[in-house]
């Protein structure tokens, strides 16, 4: 038997796959038949092929129940991010061959990264005219669920973002400390990161990134010393309400002093705390051309110089869809965008 011949009967036809990784999920034979439009005695057919090709089974049957044997958990755990990473290459490759069309949806988290997201929707629309853009808000509820359930393609964000792909950086900014206004940190010129180890301070909702919280709200100060944990808010401005009403401090961008000016807050400079950086994160697997090439327009966006997009129109803002964000009555909430 020839090599080419070894290989096509080891290899499984798509169908084979679709059966069995549908019977994994399922558990159930007649469910896995409607759910493929096929017959029931189509499924056992397929698996006992596989079963009898492998020397193994792949399913512990009853009368009542079935179930993934050892050998079958193995193979659908093999199989399934392999045939994820195919269909995610077909994709790819047919949003290649189609050109950059369809319709890309882009968000902002926290108002002060939307003038941003706007220029790069400008110079992106300029160079393709025939993908349609929808621009929406999110907020700390739904940022990261958007992004994994597809409803938003790109977001502009607060870096780190877990478990994301990320781009360029595409803004930076000073912290700031938010004290309470009769704090007696108020009045300093600036202060050291050093002093959350002797102020409690305000924390993130859960819902928040394990890596942002440690960016922002760290647990230790850079010489080791713990950091007290104060009560934690539910929206940006519930924090500020915090800090306040003398509950705690936090380090926030310097934004904060244009986008959330507050008679009972001051904002205290950090001289000695990294820069806050901002830019597009999206799903890894949702790397799709439209996503590369408005990542790639951010960043040329950034640099303050239109695009060389068609017809010298790099520079106009193109029709623009714009969904409204879930908005409270307490005004915008941010999650990595503070």
């Amino acid at each position: 038997m020839s090599r080419i011949q070894r290989r096509g009967r080891d290899m499984l036809e798509r169908l084979e796959t679709e059966i069995f990784l549908t019977l994994a999920e399922e558990l159930h034979f007649g469910r896995t038949a409607e759910r493929l439009g096929i017959t029931t005695g189509r499924v056992s057919q397929v698996i006992g092929k596989l079963e009898r090709r492998i020397g193994g089974t792949l399913f512990e049957r009853t009368s009542r129940s079935v179930r993934l044997s050892v050998v079958g958990r193995q193979l659908a755990d093999d199989l399934t991010p392999l045939v994820a990473g195919l269909e995610q290459a077909l994709r790819r490759a047919a949003d290649a061959a189609r050109g950059v069309t369809g319709e890309l949806r882009v968000a902002f988290l926290g108002e002060w990264t939307a003038p941003v997201l706007l220029k790069a929707v400008a110079l992106f629309a300029g160079r393709h005219p025939d993908c349609r853009v929808d621009v929406r808000e999110v907020q700390l509820s739904n940022s990261r669920a958007s992004l994994l359930d597809g409803s938003v393609d790109v977001l502009i964000a607060s870096y780190p973002f877990d478990g994301m792909a990320r781009g360029p950086v595409l803004l930076t900014e000073p912290r700031v400390l938010a004290v309470a206004a009769g704090h007696p940190l108020a009045g300093e010129e600036s202060v050291s990161v050093e002093v959350l180890a002797e102020h409690p301070v305000v924390q993130y909702p859960a819902v928040t990134s394990a890596g942002f919280k440690r960016d922002r709200t760290p647990e230790r100060t850079p010489s080791g010393r713990p950091v007290p944990k104060g009560p934690a808010g539910g929206t940006f401005s519930e924090m500020l309400t915090l800090v306040a009403m003398g509950r705690g401090v936090l380090p926030v961008g310097a934004h904060s002093r244009q986008y959330y000016p507050r008679p009972d807050v001051a904002y205290v400079p950090i001289r000695d705390a990294p820069p806050i950086e901002r830019g597009p994160v999206w799903l890894e697997g949702n790397t799709t051309a439209r996503v590369r090439e408005f990542v790639r327009a951010a960043a040329d966006a950034a640099g303050a110089r239109p695009g060389p997009g068609p017809a010298g129109r790099g520079d106009r803002c193109p029709p623009v869809h714009l969904i409204g964000g879930e908005r409270g009555a307490d005004g915008p909430s941010t999650d990595s965008g503070t």
